[in-house]
């Protein structure tokens, strides 16, 4: 019966059965990791939000007192109380510039008030790893104008402007903001996979300037044969790190059993970072 046992043990299934415990576990490790990761940056975005609040009250607060100051003239004669005075406009826009360069610290975003309006910083980061920093340099007159930046050509930086930069300046820092981590985390991704797993990738891992298109060939075995996967990832969201739309295909003289490979294969790419998943796999092909 022992031998018997033993057999089983080493048998074919035997070793594939383990082999796919072995894989789901590392795919559980994986998916609770990131879920661990999404919950402190939704803290994160929370203690902003607080902020957001508490910057909105004092603009409120701050706007009731110049009407009531703009009620009293000259002479004591009552003027217009949506005509404050000039030096209180200013001294209004001067406090709501500096509480909104505290809040958006809390998100990557600094800033510092320059003689001509206020150039801000934007930080980028993936998986607590510090990327880059982009500048923007405005001018606040009467319209906000861009004046200098570093942000990356292929960043639809007009496009937010328009939209946003007249209207809400603390959106379009925000919108910006999205665009530029999650290009980040998107390049960092490929980065990784390119650095670490460079013996598993068939040929070069192609993607375009704005990294929200990737694709690659990487080496599955089974039976001890090796078989090429072929990889298109597409980020449909720009404001998004993982990828709308996968594709993982296989060639045609590849077992039937890959074919459920590449499809637990590419569930995992749309919900994992890329490194991560092929760390996944890595493992449970070791074990």
């Amino acid at each position: 019966r022992g031998k018997m046992e033993e057999g089983k043990a080493y048998s074919p299934d035997g070793v594939f059965a383990h082999l796919e415990m072995l894989e789901a576990r590392a795919h559980e490790a994986a998916v609770k990791q990131e879920e661990t990761e999404q919950q402190e940056e939704k803290l994160a975005r929370l203690k902003a939000r607080v902020q957001e609040l508490r910057l909105q009250r004092d603009e409120l607060r701050a706007k009731v007192d110049l009407q009531q100051k703009g009620q009293l003239g000259k002479e004591g004669v009552v003027s217009d109380p949506a005509q404050p005075s000039a030096r209180a406009v200013l001294e209004w826009k001067i406090k709501s510039v500096k509480a909104m360069l505290q809040v958006f610290y809390l998100t990557g975003i600094s800033g510092k008030l320059t003689k001509r309006g206020v150039c801000f910083c934007i930080s980028t980061a993936y998986e607590g790893t510090y990327l880059d920093s982009y500048h923007l340099d405005l001018l606040t007159k009467a319209e906000v104008q861009i004046h200098r930046h570093s942000v990356p050509i292929f960043i639809p930086l007009e496009q937010i402007a328009k939209k946003y930069l007249q209207t809400d300046i603390r959106r379009f820092l925000s919108v910006l903001s999205d665009h530029l981590n999650a290009y980040a985390g998107r390049r960092y991704q490929a980065d990784q996979l390119q650095d670490r797993f460079s013996d598993r990738i068939e040929g070069t891992l192609q993607r375009n300037s704005l990294c929200n298109l990737l694709v690659f060939n990487y080496n599955v075995s089974s039976k001890s044969k090796t078989f090429p996967f072929n990889v298109r990832l597409l980020y449909g969201d720009l404001c998004c790190s993982l990828p709308t739309e996968v594709t993982v295909s296989c060639t045609p003289d590849a077992p039937a059993s890959l074919a459920e490979t590449a499809a637990a294969h590419s569930d995992l790419f749309r919900r994992v970072a890329l490194h991560k998943a092929f760390r996944s796999f890595s493992s449970a092909e070791e074990s």
